[in-house]
This record gives C-alpha cells, sequence and structure tokens, in this order.
C-alpha cells in the first residue's frame, strides 16, 4: 500500500470519528433540553396541585365571586392539558407555544384572583390561605429558575447545531434549531405576579 492510501485512510477514519462525535454530543445536548424540560413539568405539576387547594380557600370567603374562581381552575386544566401535551413532546415548537399561551391566561387568572383577594381583609388573614400563596410564590420561582435552564440548554444546542463543521452533521441528520421559552410576548406580561399577604 502507498502511502497517499494510508494518509487518505488515515483522513477517512479522522472525519468518521469526528463524525460520530459531533452526532454523539448533538443528541447529548437535544436529551439535555428534553431532561430540562422534565424540570419545568415537576414544577408546573406542583403548581397545578396547589390551585385547586387556594381556590378551594377562596372559595369559603368569595360566594359571590365564583366567577373569577371558576376562571382559575379553567385556566389551571387549560395549563394543565397543555403542559401535558408539551411534555409528551418536550421539542415541538408549537406544543411549547400553546403552554406558554396557557401559562399566561393562567397567570392573568391568579392575578385577578389575587386582586379580589386583597378587597376581603379575612381572607387576605386566612392562615390557609397564606400558607397556599407562599408555596405558590415559590413555585413560581421554581419554574422561573427551571424555564432559564431550558432556555440555557437551548442556547447551547443551538449554537452546537449551527456552528461549522457540526453544522454539516446537524443538517444531515436533521437536527433542527429548539424554541426557547418565553413566559411573556409583551410589556404588560413582563410584570410580576405580585402574591401580598
Amino acid at each position: 500500500m502507498s502511502v497517499s492510501l494510508w494518509v487518505f485512510l488515515a483522513l477517512g477514519l479522522g472525519v468518521f470519528f469526528w463524525a460520530v462525535g459531533a452526532y454523539n454530543r448533538l443528541v447529548r445536548l437535544k436529551n439535555a433540553i428534553a431532561n430540562a424540560f422534565g424540570q419545568i413539568d415537576v414544577q408546573l405539576k406542583r403548581r397545578y396541585d396547589l390551585i385547586p387547594n387556594l381556590v378551594e380557600v377562596a372559595r369559603r370567603y368569595l360566594a359571590h365571586e365564583a366567577q373569577t374562581l371558576e376562571a382559575v381552575i379553567a385556566a389551571r386544566n387549560q395549563a394543565r392539558t397543555a403542559e401535558q401535551t408539551a411534555a409528551g413532546n418536550p421539542l415541538n415548537a408549537s406544543a411549547l407555544g400553546a403552554l406558554a399561551g396557557a401559562e399566561q391566561l393562567l397567570g392573568g387568572a391568579l392575578g385577578k384572583l389575587f386582586a379580589v383577594v386583597e378587597a376581603y381583609p379575612d381572607l387576605k388573614a386566612d392562615q390557609n390561605m397564606r400558607e397556599l400563596s407562599e408555596e405558590l410564590a415559590s413555585t413560581e420561582n421554581r419554574v422561573g429558575f427551571a424555564r432559564q435552564a431550558y432556555n440555557d440548554q437551548v442556547l447551547e444546542f443551538n449554537d452546537a447545531a449551527a456552528q461549522f463543521p457540526t453544522l454539516i452533521i446537524a443538517r444531515l441528520f436533521g437536527f433542527m434549531p429548539q424554541s426557547m421559552l418565553e413566559s411573556t410576548t409583551s410589556e404588560a406580561e413582563r410584570q410580576t405576579l405580585r402574591i401580598q399577604m
């Protein structure tokens, strides 16, 4: 065998091993995105479990505010359905968009509930309501941190898939850029949900 054949064979093996390494890195990063969404999923489920308890405590004091309470439960159910769909395929941009929309509706409904709660001193003073509100605020923080971790993983994946020469492997094997989670789309939605007791 000639020297040029050995050089060609060594270059071919080098390219092959680089391609395998690039592919495996993209797979690992894609799996990290799914794992990061799983962390969001855990916190969202926790929040969805807290909301019915919160509504039940408020129901005792807000008998004539049934529409507000029903809106919170309806928004919670819609968000939970969207979350279950997104959890089934955390890399689906339309499922993530539907989840973000449902979460915005839920945030608005909770905001209205807490605005109503402000008008009822007995409800504000209720120990169960205060504890549930604190749990909900803590969970909101955890959701925020989990979203940030998810977006960090998406950024790392998108950067890796867009950089040359890994871009070649990404395009050959269908690694498409992933969408980041945006919790808000307008300045009004960027206002923090205030839970005051």
